[in-house]
């Protein structure tokens, strides 16, 4: 199952990457191979200045080697080894009517003593932050999410939309960070469920990624936008920057396990605001985004 989902990876960067380049029309990724001294190593792509991104970036990565301390804790094991792959992207559009989109896909292994597998999972999801609402959007988005979902389960797109609304929320601002979308983890197999189902069901989430995403890129790329409203967005930045470092699993898990800092660190904004205190005017449509913050939504 490792090497059928790290060449799913492979071929979905390339994919996505081919994709997105189409969308900007104007930059293109540059691609950085590196590797982990610990035990395998990567492929991160980013764009930047782009007529569309402003930056962003499609990584892929395996790794595997001894399980490290703060993952030993985490499953309540001792010393153990571990393999972990997958596609995690981030993409932050110039303009503020372009909304910002994560994603990702992973697989994970572990293995006792003598190298037999004992636990193997799946995990991952997409998610949407606009900086200025527009409904028809949220809606495409989170449609597309549940046609992804619907053949493999009828309650998995409710139960992972949910999933998402609860992961992605900003507890110290009491806010979402966005409009959500998935969030699965700790996808195992079960009686009911294979490894291979769930495989299928995560690489048909991933397959749907440029559907979900582009649409709504070429649709907003170019409308018209003032200085008052970049600010806006920078502002909004602000957030996207405070639950990544605050609450985002994956990036304390990376800081905490000497991961690839140029790596983890992709996902923030070239471009943040932090304003004192700050609110917009009541009635307009900053304060609108900020409302429908406040608690999830039905899209679909």
């Amino acid at each position: 199952m490792k090497e059928q989902f790290y060449n799913y990876i492979l071929n979905l960067q390339d994919t996505i990457v081919s994709g997105l380049e189409k969308v900007d029309g104007k930059a293109k990724f540059q691609e950085d191979l590196w590797e982990r001294a610990e035990g395998g190593g990567g492929r991160t792509r980013v764009i930047e200045n782009g007529a569309v991104f402003e930056k962003g970036g499609v990584n892929i990565s395996k790794v595997f080697g001894k399980l490290p301390e703060a993952m030993q804790k985490q499953f309540g094991v001792s010393e153990a080894n571990f393999f972990a792959c997958g596609l995690s992207l981030v993409l932050h559009p110039k303009s503020p009517m372009v909304p910002t989109v994560h994603a990702n896909w992973r697989y994970f292994e572990m293995y006792d003593a003598e190298g037999k597998v004992v636990k193997q999972w799946f995990g991952g999801g997409q998610d949407l932050t606009p900086y200025y609402l527009f409904d028809e959007d949220a809606v495409h988005f989170h449609q597309v999410c549940k046609d992804a979902c619907d053949p493999h389960h009828p309650d998995f797109h409710a139960k992972y939309k949910k999933q998402c609304d609860t992961y992605f929320w900003n507890a110290h601002r009491n806010e979402a960070r966005g409009v959500g979308g998935l969030f699965f983890d700790y996808l195992q197999p079960t009686a009911d469920f294979s490894l291979e189902a769930w495989y299928n069901f995560v690489t048909t989430v991933g397959d749907s990624f440029l559907n979900s995403y582009v649409p709504i890129a070429e649709k907003r790329k170019a409308l018209t936008y003032t200085a008052k409203e970049k600010d806006w967005q920078e502002v909004r930045r602000g957030r996207y920057v405070e639950f990544n470092l605050v609450h985002d699993r994956g990036t304390l898990f990376g800081l905490k396990t000497n991961g690839r800092i140029e790596s983890i660190l992709m996902s923030l904004p070239p471009v943040v605001q932090w304003k004192y205190d700050f609110h917009p005017q009541p009635g307009s449509r900053e304060a609108e985004l900020e409302q429908v913050l406040q608690s999830p939504k039905d899209w679909v």
